[in-house]
């Protein structure tokens, strides 16, 4: 579990699928047995409040977002209590789940990216997008480009070559810098690959 503090009343949670299990979770439990969601919740707020120094209170509104590969991304923010003060211990927690449709894999060179698009090409992919910030790339898949795939062999081929990534497409397309906007392994093999086997 990583753990970030954003301001004052604001922090962020990773967990891996790894984590998860380690806490006795899969990720279809998630959807289904709110119980445990709930108490795994409760105890990611209390250790991340300790790791952090963030004084719980009041309302958290806490956001989840599903990543294909990755795990979970969580954003917690705490707002203002409804309740008399005289009930500090009290806290209420408001959850949100969404699963976002997209694997986002960061690649350290651009040579990496041209192996793994050579490897999907081959697959029958032909989409994707490739962007660059803080000096890694980026390839992300949309679900519309691996829907009739086995979606966990690519993740498993994508990681033989990346990391899958936690940072989200919001993120990618406001600071990183696009290099291919759409149908980014096609145009990989027809530039880079396709050349090399007519030679």
């Amino acid at each position: 579990m990583r753990l970030e503090r954003m301001s004052n009343e604001k922090f962020k949670i990773f967990l891996t699928f790894d984590d998860l299990i380690e806490r006795g979770l899969t990720k279809e439990d998630l959807w289904h047995d709110l119980p445990r969601v709930h108490q795994l919740f409760s105890d990611m707020m209390y250790e991340a409040s300790d790791e952090l120094g963030f004084e719980l209170d009041g309302t958290l509104l806490v956001q989840v977002y599903l990543l294909q590969a990755q795990g979970m991304f969580i954003v917690v923010t705490q707002t203002e209590s409804d309740l008399d003060e005289e009930d500090e211990d009290y806290i209420e927690m408001k959850v949100t789940l969404d699963e976002s449709k997209e694997l986002i894999f960061s690649f350290c060179e651009f040579e990496d990216i041209i192996q793994v698009s050579h490897s999907l090409y081959n697959l029958g992919v032909r989409g994707g997008c490739v962007d660059y910030y803080q000096d890694l790339y980026y390839m992300r898949l949309e679900e519309e480009d691996i829907e009739t795939m086995d979606k966990e062999y690519i993740i498993a081929l994508m990681s033989e070559f990346g990391t899958p990534s936690i940072i989200t497409s919001y993120r990618l397309d406001e600071y990183g810098k696009t290099i291919l906007a759409k149908q980014a392994v096609n145009q990989i093999h027809h530039y880079f690959i396709q050349p090399e086997l007519e030679n």
